[in-house]
């Protein structure tokens, strides 16, 4: 498949993607998100703003069998998308949707997923700096799908006992709890993700699960780096090969 002068061909574990040079570029958010999700019967899932794909495309390698429908609503990043799940041979396990996630309800039936998945933007329009790249800009703030909205629309296509799984910044975990609490998705597995030891979180995974009782576990944190900016043990073992 051909490699386009706009872009780079990248590996991480046993995948390869093409990126945009100056456009959307996956980060480590994205892997830490795809070794959190975790379950005995994960047979139909979706996922809420694909970009280049890579979270679905790690996943269905590691789960076999399992159906993913990713959606991406920019039209070059779901082009871009189709061409990796293509390159790493996985059209059969993978389908990307260019929509808006606001449309998923006139498409699909209230309760078809056994889990839902979302790194999606963290920062409301009016806070931060926008990335004059629009794919940048788009994944990292609330410009085409706001938070709520995300979480409304997880909820519905979840069946009962559903997971979603999301990962997020700690500085909106509150408001965050509140509206998966709201939508009937209980938060039921929490790690928060720092940098070093002594350092504020950076990040948080979270599993909920929809229509569960009110209980939550809190994992052991992750650090990111050990000293002189050294991946620490485990984010190596992450990174390794699958």
């Amino acid at each position: 498949m051909k490699q386009e002068t706009d872009e780079t061909l990248d590996s991480i574990k046993d995948i390869k993607l093409f990126q945009a040079k100056n456009g959307y570029r996956f980060s480590i958010d994205a892997v830490l998100l795809e070794h959190f999700i975790s379950a005995k019967r994960l047979e139909k899932g979706l996922e809420l703003g694909t970009g280049s794909g890579v979270i679905s495309i790690l996943l269905a390698k590691r789960l076999k069998g399992t159906k993913i429908i990713a959606v991406e609503i920019q039209k070059n990043l779901a082009a871009r998308a189709a061409r990796n799940v293509n390159l790493n041979n996985l059209d059969e396990s993978i389908e990307i949707l260019e929509k808006n996630i606001l449309d998923l309800k006139k498409i699909y039936p209230a309760n078809k997923f056994d889990f839902v998945f979302s790194n999606p933007p963290f920062r409301k329009t009016k806070t931060g700096r926008l990335s004059v790249y629009e794919e940048r800009a788009v994944a990292r703030h609330e410009i085409e799908i706001t938070l709520p909205d995300l979480i409304k629309t997880a909820s519905y296509l979840l069946k009962h006992s559903g997971k979603f799984f999301l990962i997020y910044h700690p500085f909106r975990l509150a408001e965050l709890t509140s509206l998966l609490q709201k939508a009937r998705l209980e938060p039921k597995r929490m790690r928060f993700v720092h940098s070093k030891t002594g350092e504020e979180a950076k990040m948080v995974l979270i599993e909920a699960v929809k229509g569960s009782g009110t209980w939550l576990k809190i994992i052991p944190p992750l650090y990111l780096y050990e000293k002189d900016h050294e991946y620490s043990s485990e984010v190596k073992e992450i990174l390794s090969m699958s």
